[in-house]
């Protein structure tokens, strides 16, 4: 990408246009300051060619341009989270289907999707049968966050304990860590699918200890949260992990039929109709 730098002399408008008068001045000098006075080539060809343009003067033109730039950079800085976050589903808070027998509580989803929770470091513990919509519900949720300027990580929990063992062989671990405590929301997918070893408790509280009070954790479950204690099965590292997940959480339990469950009677009815 190319890009153009505002200098005084190449623009030839300052400080000796009439159209920066003494109240203009600040707002010229806050543009500077917050964009450097960068904008990129295409930008401002794109200005160039606006009808009408040359009728502004340089500031409101200049104004334009910071907008426009800054809205720009926004978008790529947002595409560049939601690539990282790696989320399973294209999901969005917008598109949540609150009808049906899951009893979703919209006024809680909706006060979760500002973000507060992320902000003040909680965690969230989804729970609830398997094919109800939990994946799609955390995924929205972490989109949104994305959209406000979190950094997110979608992991599953089977998987992440396997990338965990050969970054210990390759010498990763300790890397592979610090990332995961510097991720503003992970999702800890399928929670309970799977027995844990020694190891994985261990790996589980490393991951959880460092992000205890400085970043959020969102974890999905098939198992209800008071049966986590007996999945952990050692009491002590239980009783370490979940003092670091479920204190500070708040809970969404979803309830109702598998939605691919019922997906699938639709489509065999209807197969039987037409057939």
């Amino acid at each position: 990408m190319e890009w153009i730098v505002w200098k005084r002399r190449a623009i030839g408008l300052w400080p000796s246009t009439p159209s920066l008068t003494k109240a203009s001045i600040p707002f010229y000098k806050l543009a500077w300051t917050a964009s450097q006075c960068l904008v990129s080539k295409a930008t401002y060809e794109d200005q160039i060619q606006t009808p009408d343009i040359a009728s502004l003067c340089f500031d409101e033109r200049l104004g334009l341009l910071v907008d426009r730039e800054q809205t720009e950079r926004e978008n790529r800085r947002l595409k560049t989270r939601l690539s990282k976050a790696k989320l399973k589903q294209k999901a969005s808070m917008e598109d949540i289907d609150y009808s049906g027998k899951r009893e979703l509580d919209k006024a809680q989803l909706l006060d979760l999707g500002s973000c507060r929770w992320l902000q003040e470091h909680n965690n969230l513990l989804v729970t609830g049968l398997t094919g109800v919509g939990k994946t799609y519900v955390v995924c929205a949720l972490a989109q949104k966050a994305c959209r406000e300027g979190f950094t997110a990580l979608y992991l599953r929990l089977p998987r992440l304990f396997g990338d965990l063992t050969i970054a210990k062989g390759d010498g990763r671990y300790s890397k592979l860590l610090t990332r995961y405590s510097k991720v503003d929301l992970i999702i800890l997918d399928d929670w309970g699918i799977s027995p844990l070893t020694a190891e994985n408790r261990r790996d589980l509280l490393e991951i959880l200890d460092d992000r205890y009070e400085k970043r959020s954790t969102l974890i999905t479950s098939q198992l209800p949260v008071d049966k986590w204690h007996r999945y952990l099965e050692d009491p002590t590292l239980a009783d370490a992990i979940l003092d670091r997940v479920v204190h500070n959480a708040y809970r969404i339990e979803m309830k109702g039929e598998s939605i691919r469950k019922r997906k699938g009677k639709k489509s065999w009815r209807l197969s039987r109709i037409h057939g």
